[in-house]
């Protein structure tokens, strides 16, 4: 699995089913690739990854047949190089409040005079350094890589504010931006409702987010926490497409557990 054939899913309305990785070990994320999943990412706001580490991830997660992603700790400048550098086909970034946050993040991933989406009358941004690295195979295979890969980074904004709930028009208008992802605890707990989710205010605003997505490119995208087969399929129903399903913490509890005797 690689981003081209996520985009040619998600482009028949198909949605593409992920997961989440927080423990650094390329055991875990070969496994998570080789259990059907078509993209696996590297949490690096709530994991314990190291950059030195990374490499070594994703090329588990690539062994596994999936598609190796990092959901970012921050939208930096060397945070957002480090992935790519490591070989991130796709990138997630945290906590997108605003259109100009989004610009800056995406200018941060592109190469120069590759097309980030400025528009004319915006100025010009900051873009992603040059330099040797895994991803363009140590500097033997750069053209190509800037070519054929690293102009179709696939991008998602998290929306885990209800300040990005607000902003949501001029967020999804980026023409780069491939996917929104709703962290459902970041976003309830910024409206006093941490994990109500069925309270009619979080319930609303999920409601808006999935309106304003139907008027726009970008897909619908969330993490589904706690893994739910159920909860999948309703979700899809509703039309949601880049979903996150589970976290490799939270399987391997629910798997672990002491039976209870007698």
């Amino acid at each position: 699995m690689n981003i081209d054939t996520i985009r040619a899913t998600l482009a028949q309305d198909k949605p593409t089913i992920g997961t989440w990785l927080q423990f650094p070990s390329p055991e875990v994320a070969e496994l998570l690739a080789r259990a059907g999943y078509d993209w696996v990412a590297a949490d690096m706001e709530h994991g314990t990854f190291g950059r030195a580490g990374l490499t070594d991830i994703f090329r588990a997660i690539e062994c596994g047949g999936a598609a190796p992603f990092a959901r970012l700790s921050e939208a930096t400048r060397l945070q957002i190089k480090g992935a790519l550098e490591a070989g991130a086909q796709g990138l997630i970034f945290p906590m997108i409040e605003s259109r100009e946050q989004l610009n800056a993040a995406i200018s941060w991933a592109i190469y120069p005079g590759y097309d980030d989406g400025r528009l004319p009358d915006e100025p010009l941004r900051e873009n992603r350094g040059v330099g040797f690295c895994r991803a363009n195979a140590f500097g033997t295979r750069m053209e190509e890589y800037m070519r054929e890969r690293a102009s179709r980074i696939f991008l998602v904004a998290q929306i885990e504010h209800i300040r990005a709930v607000d902003n949501l028009e001029a967020i999804l208008s980026h023409p780069r931006l491939d996917a929104i992802m709703v962290g459902p605890y970041d976003l309830s707990g910024s409206m006093g409702l941490t994990a109500k989710f069925d309270h009619p205010d979080f319930q609303a605003a999920m409601r808006r987010i999935h309106e304003v997505c139907r008027r726009h490119r970008p897909l619908m995208g969330l993490h589904i926490v706690q893994p739910d087969p159920a909860e999948l399929e309703r979700q899809v129903a509703q039309g949601s497409r880049f979903i996150a399903y589970g976290i490799d913490s939270v399987f391997l509890w629910h798997g672990a557990r002491r039976p209870a005797l007698g």
